[in-house]
């Protein structure tokens, strides 16, 4: 591998991820200046991070800059000039958001989160919000800060697929946010304009820009890919049978093998954003609309009419109870049957995003706020008579950020660390790397997924829990990892 020459006698290597499929944007720069080695490393068109480490000589430090390059070629990467490729293409919604003419909603907490706010995702624990500067935070349904993580960019949602958490970035990648660390899980092709994600059993399926969407496994490998007749793919959701594409000519359904149309449903305007329960899917349009359709046919089963356009939805889990947030700062809550219930201001901003659990409608929104609302009857018709439960604001500050970043702890074989888990180890195989079980009682022949930016042909690795998938096919390695030495 050749290095450059500096005018100070420092020797640089500079290499980009350049896989045939172009699934990454990303850089790494090796710099040896005597006993000093420096690695910057992220986001091509950024500045990214940077780490300097002192070795005992020179030539320590130069098989250390060496052993480095080497594990990335092996990766993938190879010699670039910086400045040649560009920034990914990145785009973030914008709303023009007015202040609710509406009586105030019963806000029960609000939380800060600094930034404006896409990603929400809420549990049976925790609440899980994410914004463009690139924070997750994790508070408790009470409104208490429990987490924080450091993203490279600004997140675009949250989602969950069983135990699993998460967090779709603006860099192109897709985290894992199930240890103490987040992880790149997924790597999204350069050239696509990421709008929406969601998965379901390990599979990703990613909507963007130009209409298209497409879907990878739990390997990260491409499965299929559509081409809608409309663009701005602000919606998709996933499940096993499906997946539900909304854009700006409606929302298509494909087959979750293979990709074969199934239905097409137009809708009253471009569709902004898109909820699923088990037998339906919710549509959002910029004519103020939202959709109820079955997933097994398309059909409509009923429409609720909103007073601007819809850039949230969601849906009680019984489909009782439906509700919208307008780009006026105003939330709606509407029965089964299309009747307007209520319509309330949420006091700080647009909803970006939403999910209804256990009685209450957590909002996203452009201030940067995860808001807590009581959605009960009682609470709401007493906002509508102009009284409010006093809203507490929750302080997060003093939260460190994890930092995503491929550092790992390290554990000996044998030691009091390296008890309690369970043991995997990754193989090369042709040009990629996979990961296998090796502790008793597993399937070694099935492959694991397992965190891309950690891997390392040879090694082995203790992970606290290896789980099944949902189709049994493979499995998925969940909380914190360490490698073993």
């Amino acid at each position: 591998m050749s290095a450059t020459a500096t005018a100070t006698g420092e020797q640089s290597t500079y290499l980009e991820l350049s896989e045939d499929s172009g699934s990454a944007h990303k850089f790494y720069e090796v710099t040896v200046a005597g006993v000093a080695v420096t690695v910057t490393y992220g986001r091509i068109g950024e500045s990214g991070q940077t780490k300097t480490t002192a070795y005992p000589s020179p030539e320590k430090a130069a098989a250390a800059a060496a052993k480095k390059i080497g594990e990335k070629v092996r990766r993938g990467y190879a010699p670039a000039v910086r400045g040649v490729r560009q920034r990914r293409a990145v785009t973030r919604r914008a709303i023009a958001s007015s202040r609710s003419t509406a009586r105030q909603a019963p806000v029960l907490w609000r939380f800060r989160s600094g930034a404006a706010a896409f990603g929400i995702f809420v549990g049976e624990e925790h609440a899980w919000v994410g914004n463009e500067r690139g924070d997750v935070y994790t508070l408790t349904h009470g409104g208490e800060v429990t987490g924080r993580y450091g993203l490279p960019d600004g997140v675009k949602c949250i989602v969950a697929d069983d135990w699993w958490i998460y967090a779709g970035c603006d860099d192109g990648k897709v985290y894992d946010l199930g240890g103490k660390v987040p992880r790149v899980a997924y790597e999204i092709a350069e050239d696509v304009d990421i709008y929406w994600l969601d998965i379901h059993d390990g599979v990703l399926g990613v909507a963007d820009a130009r209409g298209g969407i497409t879907t990878v496994d739990h390997e990260d490998e491409f499965q299929w890919r559509r081409s809608a007749e409309g663009t701005d793919g602000w919606m998709v959701r996933c499940d096993s049978d499906g997946v539900y594409h909304g854009h700006s000519r409606g929302v298509s359904r494909y087959a979750a093998r293979g990709g074969a149309p199934v239905w097409h449903t137009r809708t009253d305007g471009e569709v902004l954003f898109g909820w699923q329960e088990r037998e339906e899917v919710f549509a959002g349009t910029s004519r103020g609309s939202v959709h109820r359709l079955r997933k097994a046919d398309g059909s409509e089963v009923a429409r609720y009419r909103c007073d601007a356009a819809v850039f949230s939805c969601a849906a009680s889990p019984d489909g009782r109870y439906v509700f919208a947030g307008d780009n006026h700062s105003s939330v709606y809550c509407f029965d089964a049957d299309g009747t307007r219930l209520w319509k309330l201001g949420t006091g700080c901003g647009s909803a970006y995003s939403m999910q209804y659990r256990d009685g209450r409608l957590y909002l996203v929104t452009t201030d940067g706020s995860l808001v807590c609302l009581d959605a009960g009857e009682a609470a709401v018709r007493a906002a509508e008579e102009g009284r409010l439960p006093q809203a507490a604001e929750v302080d997060g500050s003093g939260w460190t950020a994890s930092v995503a970043g491929a550092e790992i702890e390290s554990v000996a074989v044998g030691s009091a660390g390296a008890a309690g888990g369970i043991e995997v180890e990754c193989v090369q195989d042709g040009s990629r790397l996979r990961v296998r079980v090796v502790s008793p009682g597993f399937d070694a022949t099935r492959r694991v997924q397992f965190p891309k930016d950690i891997r390392v042909p040879g090694a082995r690795y203790l992970v606290a829990e290896v789980l099944e998938s949902g189709s049994g096919s493979f499995y998925r390695a969940r909380g914190d990892i360490k490698r073993l030495l």
